[in-house]
């Protein structure tokens, strides 16, 4: 049997990476790993993003890993503080010696032959490299690095100042004094409004359609509580489990009661906004959660608005000209800066080319299973995170899941976990998600298919997956263990017979 380089390859040292090797240390480190990093340090979303009061759109109990407390103060946090608190795991745990940093991952080739994965990187000196695995895991998240969305804004190039995309946001740029329009209303431009209005002349956040926005605090209150009574793991985790539940609880009233949630977050928008409260700039015409609802932590987008330092305005680009924008109203806004937070784009698998002896691999052709692998892909697993929850929360189960499925493994001696699915059982393919945020509804047509129910679905909903997980066996029946076939004989054998069932 042809051993690989490694047992497990990673491709990527963010968030879903350095969960995926936490979760090998503890569960199955008899288990070789190394991460492909692209980029020269680990982070991935929160190395990328350096534009003004970059922070996390949800709470770090939940955000933060399953098996490491986050201790900072701050239960919304910066960016620096997130990297300070993935440096300090990665140090602690020893992955950073497994870390491959400076290696884009340009394709990967299942090869039945011999039970693996090659693995082709261009380094950063332009050298090309091939690692065999067992495993492959992505962790490369779900958007773009190279090419945001492109909104193709009318007549954008006729603007005399500065037009920069927070995902390219340039090194020590000075915007104090100047008049500057964000364009968007998502949460990149909810966040940097309010920290762009420290120092800006004028902030003015010019949107289509309002977003669905409310109010959080940055400090959790009942952690800091707990964590005076009770031992520093035990309140992270029921920190962590109070967050879970009420944002399940309002998510669930979104789809129950949509017009009750509605109408609790416009009463707190109006007491948070007072007098500069009006329905065209913030009560969208959809119900909460049909888009992400965006997180203010302690309402500063509110306060920078309150005190004249930002405002919204709600309308359509007819186009630009040297000093400003203008408006479909007839309006101009001046501007020395233009900032473009018009979305993200979506990709699958890092734009890795991805084959299965040497056939390109279709994703739409496949279904998801049990929110990780695919139908008929074998010793592939995949990280696409909650869109109504944290990143982390489907991390964490997912990197749980791939090891007790290695684990699995090795207790029968194989070499292969395949999701078996024969096109006469395929379910009925359903939408993968019920959202119409712009990203998403642009992302559909290259999605793996997605059936209603377990295990062929891409579910919503981390408490009933952590049920799942934790009740359906990993032998279930449709995930099928196989050995590798015998080097000397596999490639005269068709495939039925190369890779015996265990």
């Amino acid at each position: 049997m042809t051993q690989p380089d490694t047992d497990i390859l990673i491709i990527g040292a963010g968030l879903s990476g350095i969960s995926m090797a936490g979760h090998i240390g503890m569960i199955c480190p008899d288990r070789s790993y190394t991460i492909l990093e692209r980029r020269g340090d680990i982070g991935g979303t929160w190395d990328l993003f350096r534009y003004p009061g970059v922070r996390s759109d949800s709470d770090m109990h939940t955000l933060g890993f399953a098996f490491e407390p986050w201790r900072h103060e701050d239960s919304i946090a910066d960016g620096p503080a997130i990297l300070e608190y993935l440096n300090r795991i990665v140090d602690e745990r020893g992955i950073r010696e497994n870390i491959r940093f400076g290696h884009e991952v340009l394709s990967a080739d299942w090869d039945s032959s011999v039970a693996l994965w090659r693995v082709t990187a261009r380094g950063s000196d332009g050298s090309r490299s091939v690692t065999s695995a067992r495993w492959l895991y992505f962790a490369s998240g779900y958007y773009d690095y190279d090419n945001p969305h492109d909104a193709e804004i009318p007549g954008i190039d006729q603007f005399g100042g500065d037009v920069i995309h927070p995902q390219f946001w340039p090194e020590d740029f000075d915007y104090s004094g100047k008049d500057v329009v964000v364009i968007g209303s998502g949460a990149t431009a909810v966040t940097l409004v309010p920290a762009m209005a420290q120092q800006a002349r004028s902030v003015t956040m010019l949107q289509r359609t309002p977003t669905w926005m409310g109010a959080g605090p940055r400090h959790d209150r009942v952690n800091q509580v707990l964590k005076r009574w009770l031992p520093e793991k035990l309140a992270y985790s029921l920190t962590r489990w109070k967050n879970i539940a009420l944002r399940s609880y309002f998510f669930n009233l979104s789809r129950r009661k949509p017009a009750r949630l509605a109408e609790m977050l416009r009463s707190r928008l109006k007491g948070e906004l007072g007098s500069k409260y009006d329905p065209k700039h913030f009560e969208p015409p959809y119900n909460p959660w049909q888009q992400r609802l965006c997180l203010v932590p302690d309402g500063d987008l509110f306060e920078a608005i309150k005190n004249d330092k930002a405002r919204v305005v709600t309308d359509h680009i007819a186009g630009f000209n040297a000093s400003g924008i203008t408006l479909q109203s007839g309006d101009h806004l001046p501007a020395d800066v233009v900032v473009t937070a018009t979305g993200l784009r979506l990709v699958l698998a890092g734009k890795v080319e991805v084959s299965k002896d040497g056939e390109p691999v279709e994703w739409t052709d496949h279904f998801f299973y049990r929110g990780t692998m695919f139908s008929n892909l074998p010793n592939l697993s995949f990280v696409f995170g909650y869109l109504n929850a944290s990143w982390t929360l489907r991390a964490d189960s997912n990197a749980r899941y791939a090891c007790e499925v290695l684990n699995e493994m090795s207790e029968r001696g194989a070499q292969v976990a395949v999701p078996e699915l024969l096109p006469e059982d395929e379910p009925e393919a359903v939408n993968p998600w019920d959202y119409t945020s712009g990203y998403l509804t642009r992302a559909k047509a290259m999605m793996p298919k997605v059936a209603a129910e377990r295990p062929w679905t891409l579910a919503h909903n981390y408490i009933e997956d952590r049920r799942d997980f934790r009740q359906r066996p990993v032998a279930d029946g449709v995930l099928r263990f196989y050995a590798a076939p015998a080097a000397s004989h596999a490639q005269h054998q068709p495939e039925h017979e190369k890779i015996a069932a265990e």
